[in-house]
């Protein structure tokens, strides 16, 4: 007798496949800006749209996408209140539209049945509340929603607190990167501080 379909399948299968992937590459504090990417897999019949909703506060710039099983580009577009209703834009993670809602869209070719496809989607952020330099003291302060977030950290900077467990390790060019797990369903704070490193 074969198992029967649950009824909450929908809750839990995101954190089971782990489809997404997200990595935050700080620039200077001074300019508030952050550029990020986040690797996602499709795997819906008729999907073909990626909606990115951009948080309040936020703004975005600078989008691009890439389908990383093909190598091609993938067209963007930032869209903001009454244009994301003309556009016919619907996700179940976007909120009530107002003229203030900034929404990143990414459009691909939609999938047939048992099709997949990953992409990787990047933006620059531009957040004076949640990146910022206080004193001489970088301060990141965020909510990750994602299982798996990684913050790298500008050159020249040292860790010197991290509110939420991480992994921390050296990329290939010496900076320092921290990664987190979150495998819950709800968002998991993060608050990271760095100083400059003395020079040698």
């Amino acid at each position: 007798m074969s198992a029967a379909a649950s009824s909450v399948k929908d809750r839990l299968g995101e954190r089971a496949k782990q489809t997404r992937d997200i990595v935050y590459d700080l620039r200077d504090p001074a300019t508030h800006a952050f550029d990020l990417y986040h690797d996602y897999t499709e795997v819906r019949p008729g999907g073909g749209t990626y909606v990115n909703v951009v948080r309040t506060g936020s703004r975005a710039s600078n989008p691009r996408a890439r389908n990383l099983d093909t190598g091609e580009a993938i067209p963007a577009q930032i869209l903001k209140g009454a244009a994301i209703t003309k556009a016919g834009i619907s996700d179940p993670d976007l909120p009530k539209i107002t003229p203030e809602t900034e929404v990143v869209v990414f459009r691909f070719q939609p999938l047939k049945p048992g099709q997949s496809v990953r992409l990787r989607m990047s933006e620059t952020y531009t957040d004076p509340s949640r990146y910022k330099l206080v004193g001489d003291e970088l301060v990141f302060d965020r909510t990750f929603g994602r299982p798996a977030n990684a913050v790298v950290l500008p050159a020249g900077w040292v860790l010197t607190n991290s509110a939420a467990p991480a992994t921390i390790s050296r990329t290939a060019d010496g900076r320092t990167r921290l990664d987190f797990l979150n495998p819950r369903p709800d968002e998991v704070a993060v608050l990271i501080t760095a100083r400059r490193a003395s020079a040698p």
